[in-house]
């Protein structure tokens, strides 16, 4: 089959962003991540051999001149010497093993230097989905002209609503194909008038560069994860600020802060912090009451929340935008960050439910993996990692409650 990532930049941002921050934070951190798919699909016979063949493949992608380039010009934040490293990269397979069980059942691990392994998660992701569409024959039903309607029309209806949103569907797209036409899409709409919202950008760096829009992101839950699994999770999120803030000097200033539950993220936001930070992401639980958290948070440290950025990003569609838009603006200045219902919204194709999460990491070569990491959900019984990991932070939390592999 024909190689599905031919591109570096074919990525999220926040990939980049974070492997930033660990090579100038945590250089010699080694990690573990796993696949999980959720909704427990059987994979037609010989997919993770061809998995395997286009991970490999992935060993002939290096980073372009053009691509350092527009990095360097819309991504100023990121410091010169991050370039020589890309520079340098090279994926390697023998990080990643694949498998498929009796059943068809696919099963992914992944070992080896942060640094290197987490320019991995997003590639393998979007490779699989795309993979799984072609093996199916699926794919026959994607009509892109159709498609480029569909989403012209949702980009009318986001930006007459006053929406400021951006593309985050690079991990479970139906192909690049279909993101290139969400992008190219929402691109020609957002021109095509004043409106009163915003499409302001994509997560995938060369859709961005392809289209000469701005690359959005800031970091994903692993970062705050890994250092929970190597410094425990009381003061993982205040870590982790203060790692970030370091690297990138107050730029890229939106945490994103469920990676342990609301409850000891505030004791860790302090009032330097909230005003450092320019917002949050809401990623899980119940949007109004997460706001109304984050609202109070902000009116108890003299903080105006109507100043600070929240990004709802939390399996919307273009109906939840709207109507999230429709209360927020009284409290915050909402923005939103919309993955699969843009990317992977054909008729009669179903998306795939998949995720690869950091479960385990240690501070330096020599150490053993003693204390692996999870992540625990605002969304109820949706929290991600080995039970017994799981059992073990909520503990030390002094949660309740009860969460699943």
């Amino acid at each position: 089959m024909r190689q599905i990532i031919t591109h570096f930049t074919d990525d999220d941002l926040y990939k980049f962003t974070m492997c930033c921050a660990v090579i100038d934070n945590f250089p010699r951190a080694r990690v573990k991540y796993s696949f999980t798919d959720r909704d427990g699909t059987v994979y037609p016979e010989g997919f993770a051999r061809e998995l395997a063949a286009q991970i490999e493949a992935l060993e002939s992608v290096t980073v372009t001149g053009e691509e350092m380039e527009f990095m360097q010009r819309r991504c100023t934040y990121i410091p010169g010497w991050f370039y020589n490293y890309l520079k340098g990269y090279r994926f390697d397979h023998r990080w990643v093993t694949v498998r498929q069980d009796d059943q068809g059942h696919l099963e992914i691990d992944i070992e080896g230097s942060w640094a290197d392994t987490i320019l991995l998660e997003v590639k393998i992701l979007a490779i699989i989905s795309e993979l799984y569409y072609m093996f199916t024959g699926e794919c026959r039903k994607f009509d892109y002209g159709a498609y480029y309607d569909k989403t012209y029309r949702k980009a009318e209806r986001l930006l007459g609503g006053g929406c400021v949103y951006s593309d985050f569907g690079t991990r479970r797209r139906a192909s690049l194909e279909a993101e290139d036409t969400v992008v190219r899409a929402m691109k020609d709409c957002a021109g095509s008038r004043q409106w009163p919202g915003r499409f302001v950008g994509t997560s995938n760096v060369y859709l961005a560069m392809k289209y000469d829009l701005i690359p959005v992101g800031t970091m994903a839950h692993e970062f705050i994860c890994a250092i929970g699994g190597m410094y425990g999770p009381q003061m993982a999120n205040h870590i982790a600020m203060d790692c970030w803030r370091n690297t990138f000097r107050g730029a890229l200033g939106t945490f994103l802060y469920d990676s342990f539950g609301w409850d000891i993220f505030s004791l860790n936001f302090s009032e330097d912090f909230a005003n450092l930070f320019k917002g949050l992401r809401v990623d899980s639980g119940d949007n109004r009451e997460q706001l109304q958290r984050i609202v109070d948070k902000y009116r108890s440290l003299g903080i105006d929340p109507r100043t600070k950025q929240v990004i709802f990003s939390n399996a919307l569609d273009v109906d939840h935008a709207l109507e999230i838009q429709d209360y927020a603006v009284d409290f915050c200045r909402p923005s939103f960050g919309i993955g699969t219902h843009f990317t992977n919204d054909f008729d009669g194709v179903r998306p795939m439910n998949i995720v690869i999460k950091l479960n385990a990491v240690k501070i330096t070569e020599s150490w053993s993996f003693y204390n692996d990491t999870c992540k625990l959900s605002e969304d109820t019984g949706k929290h991600t990692g080995k039970p017994e990991v799981v059992r073990r932070f909520m503990e030390a939390l002094n949660m309740t409650g009860t969460g699943r592999a």
